[in-house]
């Protein structure tokens, strides 16, 4: 089976609260229009994996919802890449991993203490926006996107 997104979330600002959507613009260089890290340099998207949040849940023992982690984008199957350059497409939007996210304090204190732990190495990854899009709830996710020859 195919990934998909099956949540989008964006906050206007930091520290506000996540807001979920159905459709969100891409902006190639820049991110999602309307959330806190448009127009940043290299942080423009945030990507996680459901499976990822289940076995986190599972150490937290509660659920975590897709915008409790306070990640853009929720696929719903597969892991999402962490390597430098890895490039994945949803929908019509390429997007090239930067980092891996850490999580952060905040977790503790919206999800509950040990949430910052349990999501160690499932928080997600920094995305850059390649080319731009529309992305939405249900799109396909291809993972394994490849590279353009270099020249």
């Amino acid at each position: 089976m195919q990934p998909r997104v099956s949540a989008i979330t964006i906050a206007p600002g930091a520290r506000l609260p996540m807001k979920s959507v159905q459709v969100v613009e891409a902006e190639t260089g820049k991110g999602l229009v309307g959330d806190r890290y448009h127009g940043t340099k290299h942080r423009h998207v945030s990507v996680q994996s459901q499976a990822a949040l289940d076995v986190a849940a599972g150490e937290l023992g509660r659920p975590i919802g897709p915008e409790g982690t306070r990640r853009n984008i929720t696929i719903d199957l597969g892991e999402v890449p962490t390597v430098p350059g890895t490039r994945i497409r949803i929908g019509p939007v390429l997007l090239e991993v930067v980092r891996v996210a850490a999580p952060c304090r905040l977790l503790d204190d919206n999800l509950g203490p040990g949430a910052m732990t349990a999501l160690r190495r499932r928080a997600g990854t920094i995305f850059r926006v390649l080319e731009g899009g529309t992305i939405s709830v249900g799109d396909p996710v291809d993972l394994e996107v490849a590279a353009p020859a270099a020249d």
